[in-house]
């Protein structure tokens, strides 16, 4: 078994891959400080109530956009899991090849993305992060990275919202039962969802139009990424465990 791991600014994401399967998946919120020896215990309690013992995993690998945090829960993988533990980044095999103007500016996170949207779905792909940001990465048909769009994502959209207009409340991220709205919740719900909806539709536009690539696949994850792709024909595919499957596979190519 692989214990994969995905930092992300707002969760740290576990997932237990048994070969090419997932069998359990668990979160920790990423902001909040923790030692070693916590992260640990909470690793090892959360394994064990999934049912996996430690010592059926061999080995571990991580992603992180949260530098602070490694420190901490590197060692407590390695002291109380297993010692056999990969860091995506530079220098480790991932079979893409980033082609942008300065390769190191590229995030872990967009990596493991690209490198499992091109394994899985074949180039070239579009791949969309619906998380705190809105990322949109291109991989042409070679598999090389061209290209990459950030956008703020929906919630920190939201965020902006109510805690920049004092009159406007925290809602729930829905789309509303129509974009008239005639109240305040669902005139902000039709503004975030719609409004991430047309953006989508656009960026993937023009993107096929710049690249020439009628052919180009586009391929949906993160946690709000489903309410889009469930609205827009501009996306082909939604799979939410995309990152943990990038993670799966690199730790693969780095073990044979």
């Amino acid at each position: 078994m692989v214990l994969v791991v995905d930092v992300g600014n707002t969760n740290i994401t576990f997932g237990v891959y048994d070969g090419k399967k997932l069998i359990t998946t668990f979160r920790l919120m990423s902001k909040t400080q923790r030692t070693s020896d916590e992260y640990g215990v909470l690793i090892t309690e959360l394994l064990a109530k999934n049912n996996i013992k430690t010592e059926k995993i061999e080995g571990a690998i991580i992603a992180s956009v949260v530098p602070n945090v490694m420190h901490s829960l590197t060692g407590s993988i390695k002291r109380y899991v297993t010692e056999k533990l990969i860091i995506a980044g530079v220098g480790i095999k991932t079979g893409i090849k980033v082609a942008t103007e300065n390769p190191r500016e590229i995030g872990p996170d967009r990596i493991v993305d690209a490198v499992a949207a091109y394994e899985l779905y074949g180039g070239p792909v579009l791949v969309l992060d619906f998380g705190t940001a809105t990322t949109y990465d291109l991989v042409d048909e070679q598999g090389r990275f061209c290209a990459g769009i950030t956008a703020p994502g929906i919630r920190t959209s939201a965020k902006a919202l109510w805690q920049d207009a004092a009159r406007l409340p925290e809602i729930e991220i829905k789309k509303p039962a129509s974009i008239l709205a005639q109240e305040t919740i669902s005139s902000m719900q039709a503004g975030l969802v719609y409004g991430q909806i047309g953006q989508t539709e656009y960026i993937v536009q023009r993107v096929k139009k710049e690249t020439g690539y009628d052919n180009l696949k586009v391929v949906a994850t993160g946690g709000l990424g489903r309410i889009i792709a469930e609205e827009t024909d501009a996306i082909q595919e939604y799979n939410s465990a995309l990152t943990l499957e990038g993670l799966r596979i690199i730790y693969e190519k780095n073990s044979r």
